[in-house]
C-alpha cells in the first residue's frame, strides 16, 4: 500500500530498510502509548474528535498539524493536563485514567509546554524542583543540593545560566532551557516536548539536539510537537499528522516529504510567501548611534552605537542570535526599555525620545512582542477587549463605553487580519497561538500606526498561520503610503522571505547590513557571530541603504 493510499490513522513501525540511526526504533508488537478515540470538547469547541496514537518504545514520534489542529490538548491529555471525554489512554499496556500530572509523572511521563510554567520569583533551581523539593534527613530544605543537581542538569543545556538567579529575569530562552531540565529532572520513560526549540537560537537548538540523542540512547520514549519541518525530518523515526482535531495519517519519516506533511497538516496549497516588488517610499524612522548601558554587566552594554532607517513601505530584517540585542533595539525605540539610552530617534524628521510605550503609540509606532503570553495577552479578557484596548476612546462617548461600538470597531478588525475565532466574545486563551497573535496585531492596527515593531511574530505558530501572517504583513506594506516594518526572527528564512533589507546585530552592535538581492544564510551567520568576513561592503554613515 502507497503512503497516498494508507488509511487515516493507520501506525506503522519504522522501516527496516531505512538507514540505521543512534535511537532508531524496532518494530514492536506493544506500543508503550496507545490513545484510541479521544474525544475532547471545550465550551463551543470540539478540540479532539476520534483521535487514535500509537507509540513505539524508544522512538521520536512528532505531532504535526496547524494551530488548533488538538496537538496540544492531546499531549496535555497524555500527560494529565486534561481528561478525555472519551476514549481510552493504554501505558506500558496498562489502561490508565490520569487525574492530574503527578499520575502521568508517577507513570514515567513528563512534558515541556510550549507555553512556559515559570514561577519568576523563583530562583531557578527552585523552580526546576518545584513540588519536589530536595530536603534534609531533618526535613529541612536542601537548597546546596537543589543547586547543585540543578547545575548539573543545565550543563548539557546551557551552563551560564545561575542556578541562584531569579527566573523571572531571564530571557524567553533561558526560560525555556530551564522547563527543558525540570522535566529531565524527572527521568521519565515518556518525555513530551511542545515545541521545545520556538525560543531556542540554533546553537542551543543544537545542544538540546544532542541531549535528546542521548536520552534516546537510554531508551527514552519522544513525543515531539514542532512547526519547524527541518527538525522533524531530522529527528523523527515516524510522523502523525493532525488537523481540525482529527488524525489524518501517521507515516515513516522516510516514506514522505516536507512539503507532503504539510500538505496533510493544512488541507490546501501554501503560498510561497510575499511577491516582490514593493514600492518603497520616503525616510520614516532613522535611529542614529544608539547605545544602551548594561549596568553590572562584563560587556557594559546591550547596545553599542548602532544606526539603522527605515522607509515607507519597507520590511527591515533584525537578525541576530539570542543576547544580540534585537528585542532591546526594539524595546527602546518603542520606550519600553528605560529611558537612560544615549543616541537619537528621528520620527518623519522629528527627533523623539518616548518615555512610555503610550508616548510611542500615540507618536505613531506599535510593537508586537515576543513573548505573547506573557507580554502580549490580556488572558482574563475575551477577544473584543484584547483588540480593543488600546483604542477604547473610539468606541466610547462620554466616557462611557458603548459595547456595540466596541464590538464594530474589532470585528472589522478581525476580518481583515484573519481571526478565526468562535465569537467576539471567545476567551483569547481558548484560541490558537497563531489566532493569538492575530488578535494582538489587530489591536495595534486600531491604532493606525506609521511603524510597526514585530518581535519575533511566528515564534511558536504553524506553517499555515505563518504564511497568512506574511501575506498580511506584505499587505500593510503595500497599501497606501505603506507603513515601515522592522521585523526580528529567530528563522533566517524567514527574514530572507519578507525583508527589503537585513541588518544583523552580535553583542549589541551592528555587524552587517545586506539587501534583499545579496543576503544569504552563510552571510547572515557570519556576521552574526562576529566574522567580519560574511559581511558586505556598509554603507557610509547618513546614506540610505535602501536608495538606489
Amino acid at each position: 500500500m502507497s503512503r497516498e493510499e494508507a488509511p487515516s490513522g493507520a501506525a506503522r513501525p519504522p522501516d527496516p530498510k531505512s538507514p540505521a540511526r543512534a535511537g532508531d526504533v524496532q518494530a514492536s508488537p506493544s506500543p508503550i502509548v496507545r490513545m484510541r478515540g479521544i474525544t475532547k470538547r471545550f465550551p463551543g469547541v470540539v478540540a479532539l474528535c476520534d483521535v487514535t496514537l500509537e507509540v513505539m518504545p524508544g522512538e521520536l514520534h512528532a505531532i504535526c498539524g496547524e494551530n488548533g489542529a488538538g496537538k496540544s490538548t492531546l499531549m496535555k491529555i497524555l500527560s494529565g493536563v486534561h481528561r478525555p471525554d472519551e476514549g481510552e489512554l493504554v501505558i506500558h499496556g496498562e489502561p490508565r485514567r490520569f487525574e492530574g500530572t503527578r499520575d502521568a509523572e508517577r507513570a514515567g511521563i513528563a512534558i515541556i509546554h510550549q507555553e512556559l510554567a515559570i514561577v519568576e520569583d523563583l530562583p531557578v533551581s527552585a523552580n526546576v524542583f518545584l513540588g519536589r523539593e530536595k530536603r534534609t534527613s531533618l526535613g529541612l530544605l536542601d537548597e546546596r543540593r537543589m543547586r547543585e543537581e540543578c547545575r548539573q542538569l543545565l550543563e548539557p543545556l546551557d551552563g551560564r545560566i545561575d542556578p541562584d538567579c531569579r527566573a523571572g529575569s531571564l530571557r524567553i530562552g533561558d526560560q525555556q532551557l530551564v522547563e527543558i531540565a525540570k522535566a529531565l529532572s524527572l527521568d521519565a520513560s515518556i518525555l513530551v516536548m511542545d515545541e521545545p526549540t520556538s525560543a531556542l537560537t540554533e546553537s542551543e537548538s543544537a545542544r538540546l539536539e544532542r541531549v535528546i540523542a542521548s536520552l534516546r540512547a537510554k531508551g527514552t520514549t519522544i513525543l515531539y510537537i514542532s512547526h519547524k519541518m527541518d527538525e522533524v525530518f531530522r529527528l523523527a523515526d515516524r510522523i502523525t499528522v493532525l488537523r481540525d482535531g482529527r488524525t489524518v495519517r501517521t507515516v515513516n519519516r522516510v516514506e514522505t516529504t516536507p512539503r507532503e506533511v504539510t500538505g496533510w497538516m493544512v488541507g490546501r496549497e501554501i503560498a510561497a510567501g510575499p511577491r516582490g516588488g514593493r514600492s518603497v517610499g520616503g525616510r520614516l524612522l532613522e535611529v542614529r548611534n544608539l547605545t544602551v548601558p548594561w549596568p553590572g554587566h562584563a560587556r557594559g552594554y546591550r547596545l553599542a552605537d548602532v544606526s539603522l532607517e527605515l522607509a515607507k513601505g519597507e520590511i527591515l530584517g533584525v537578525a541576530g542570535l539570542m543576547g544580540a540585542g534585537r528585542t532591546e533595539l526594539l524595546e527602546t525605540i518603542f520606550g519600553a526599555g528605560g529611558n537612560d539610552w544615549t543616541g537619537e530617534i528621528r520620527l518623519a524628521g522629528r527627533s523623539v525620545r518616548f518615555r512610555h510605550p503610550k508616548e510611542a503609540r500615540d507618536a505613531g509606532i506599535a510593537m508586537v512582542t515576543e513573548d505573547r503570553k506573557r507580554l502580549g495577552l490580556f488572558p482574563d479578557f475575551d477577544v473584543t477587549a484584547n483588540v480593543s484596548i488600546c483604542e477604547l476612546a473610539a468606541a466610547g462617548r462620554g466616557g462611557l463605553l458603548g459595547r456595540r461600538a466596541e464590538e464594530s470597531l474589532v470585528a472589522g478588525q478581525v476580518r481583515a487580519t484573519g481571526v478565526r475565532t468562535p465569537s467576539l466574545h471567545a476567551a483569547i486563551t481558548g484560541l490558537s497561538g497563531g489566532n493569538q497573535q492575530k488578535c494582538i496585531l489587530a489591536r495595534w492596527l486600531l491604532t493606525a500606526p506609521q511603524v510597526l515593531l514585530l518581535d519575533d511574530p511566528t515564534r511558536g505558530i504553524d506553517v499555515g498561520a505563518k504564511a497568512e501572517l506574511y501575506s498580511l504583513i506584505d499587505r500593510l506594506c503595500r497599501e497606501g503610503d505603506g507603513i515601515g516594518v522592522i521585523l526580528t526572527s529567530s528563522e533566517l528564512p524567514e527574514l530572507l522571505t519578507l525583508s527589503d533589507r537585513i541588518i544583523v546585530l552580535a553583542e549589541g552592535r551592528l555587524t552587517g547590513e545586506f539587501r534583499r538581492e545579496e543576503a544569504t544564510e552563510e552571510r547572515l551567520m557570519r556576521a552574526a557571530t562576529g566574522d567580519a568576513h560574511g559581511s558586505p561592503r556598509r554603507e557610509p554613515r547618513g546614506h540610505s541603504a535602501w536608495r538606489p
